[in-house]
């Protein structure tokens, strides 16, 4: 069966596109600095969390002047929140 036609459960698969590797690698570089300053206390915890919640707020303002969500901002958004997250589970164990 190819993935162009529909299989026994009514589902066509999709492929999937791999994640931009200049984005990858941009995002790794970004959240190690992250860790690193704060590991070398240049920059809290609490800090780190701030400058990320407002990259995710301008990432938010650009989807309001657009008027809908692009699906590429809508990662964005996710990516950035998981990060964030990810610094608050720090802020409370710390």
């Amino acid at each position: 069966m190819t993935s162009d036609t529909l299989s026994d459960d009514n589902v066509v698969p999709v492929a999937v596109p791999l994640p931009d590797a200049h984005g990858q690698a941009a995002m790794l570089l970004i959240e190690s600095l992250i860790h690193g300053l704060i590991e070398r206390r240049i920059l809290s915890v609490a800090d780190a969390v701030e400058i990320v919640d407002v990259a995710t707020e301008v990432q938010r303002d650009t989807v309001e002047e657009l008027g809908e969500i692009p699906a590429t901002l809508e990662k964005s958004i996710q990516l950035l929140q998981a990060i964030s997250d990810s610094l608050r589970l720090d802020v409370v164990a710390g």
